[in-house]
C-alpha cells in the first residue's frame, strides 16, 4: 500500500496535523484503503476500510462476492450513493441508503456477504469498515442491525453512525469510545469536529469532492491525523459537495491477532473464533438453500 506524508498548504486550517495519506489498492469496484496489517495497526480500533464504487455491470460483480466468515470484529457499512435492499428474519425488509447503516458485530462467529442486494440504481458507492472488539465482546453473541436513514441521528452535517456527538447518540449498539460519522459538506462549507477527550485516534476517507484540512484531500483518499484530541477543521474546497466518513476513538490497547477474516486480541481468542466459524460452516451446509424470495441470504450465526 502506498502511504505518503502530507504537505501542509494552509496552516490556519490545521490545528490537527495530517501525518499519512493513502489511495489504497484497487480490486475492480473495491479499493482497500486500510487493512489490519498496515494502517489498521495505527488507527485501531478502526482496522479495515474498503471504498466500493460500482456502476452498471460492476454492480452485478459486487453481488457475486461469496458468503464468508468473520469473528472478533464488527462491520459497519454505509452508502454515499445508491441503495441496498435488506431482507432478514427478525429485521424485516427495507432499504439502506445515504445516512442508513448495516451493523454486524460478528463476535464469536458469523457467515455473511449476501444479506443485502443492490437496488435498481445507476451507482452504488460507500464504505465498509471493520472495528476490532475488546475481550468481553470478541467471542460473544453476534448482533446485527439494519437501520434506515430516517431512524438515524444527525448532528449538523454529520450522521452519527457510531457513538455520540453534540449530545446526539447513534442507535447502533456499538462499544463506547468510538465515533464514526458520514458527512456531506456543501461546496465552500467549513466544519470543525472537536473529538471527546482521549479520542486521540483520528482519520477520514473522502468519497466525493475535495477537502482542505490544512492539506488538500482528493476523492478516493484516506488520511490519518496525528495522535491528539484537538479539533479537526475541514473546508469543502472544490466546486462540488464533499462526501466522506470520519472516525475518532480511544486507542484499542490490545494487539491484533489475525485470521483470514478474523481479528482478535489473543491467540486463544482467535483459535476459539476460527473453531466456531468451522462449526457454523458445517451447520450452514446442513441448512441448505437459505436464499430469500428477494435474493438475499441472511446472516448465519
Amino acid at each position: 500500500m502506498n502511504v505518503s506524508p502530507m504537505t501542509i498548504s494552509n496552516p490556519s486550517l490545521a490545528p490537527r496535523r495530517i501525518t499519512r495519506s493513502t489511495r489504497g489498492q484497487g480490486h475492480g469496484p473495491i479499493t482497500r484503503l486500510m487493512s489490519p496489517t498496515d494502517l489498521g495497526q495505527i488507527v485501531k480500533p478502526f482496522v479495515f476500510l474498503d471504498l466500493f464504487d460500482a456502476k452498471g455491470p460492476s454492480i452485478g460483480a459486487m453481488a457475486n462476492m461469496p458468503v464468508h466468515p468473520h469473528s472478533g470484529l464488527a462491520t459497519v457499512t454505509v452508502l454515499t450513493e445508491g441503495g441496498l435492499h435488506y431482507d432478514a428474519p427478525g429485521s424485516g425488509s427495507g432499504t439502506i441508503n445515504y445516512g442508513g447503516v448495516e451493523w454486524l458485530r460478528a463476535g464469536g462467529g458469523v457467515w455473511h456477504g449476501k444479506e443485502m442486494s443492490a437496488e435498481d440504481v445507476p451507482r452504488i458507492q460507500g464504505f465498509q469498515l471493520w472495528l476490532s472488539l475488546a475481550p468481553d465482546l470478541e467471542n460473544g453473541e453476534p448482533v446485527s442491525r439494519y437501520i434506515e436513514s430516517k431512524d438515524m441521528a444527525k448532528a449538523g452535517p454529520a450522521y452519527v453512525i457510531v457513538g455520540n456527538h453534540e449530545g446526539v447518540q447513534s442507535p447502533v449498539p456499538a462499544p463506547d469510545g468510538i465515533n464514526y460519522f458520514l458527512i456531506t459538506l456543501n461546496a465552500g462549507e467549513r466544519w470543525t469536529y472537536q473529538p471527546p477527550a482521549n479520542h486521540s485516534v483520528g482519520w477520514l476517507a473522502l468519497a466525493q469532492g475535495k477537502l482542505d484540512a490544512g492539506a488538500a484531500i482528493d476523492a478516493g483518499e484516506m488520511v490519518i491525523f496525528e495522535n491528539s484530541d484537538t479539533a479537526i477543521t475541514l473546508h469543502a474546497s472544490g466546486t462540488e459537495d464533499a462526501v466522506f466518513v470520519l472516525g475518532s476513538a480511544v486507542p484499542h490497547p490490545y494487539p491484533l491477532h489475525l485470521g483470514y477474516y478474523s481479528v482478535h486480541t489473543s491467540a486463544q481468542a482467535l483459535e476459539a473464533g476460527e473453531r466456531r466459524i468451522a462449526e457454523l460452516s458445517q451447520k450452514m451446509k446442513e441448512a441448505g438453500d437459505r436464499r430469500t424470495v428477494s435474493g438475499t441470504i441472511p446472516v448465519f450465526r
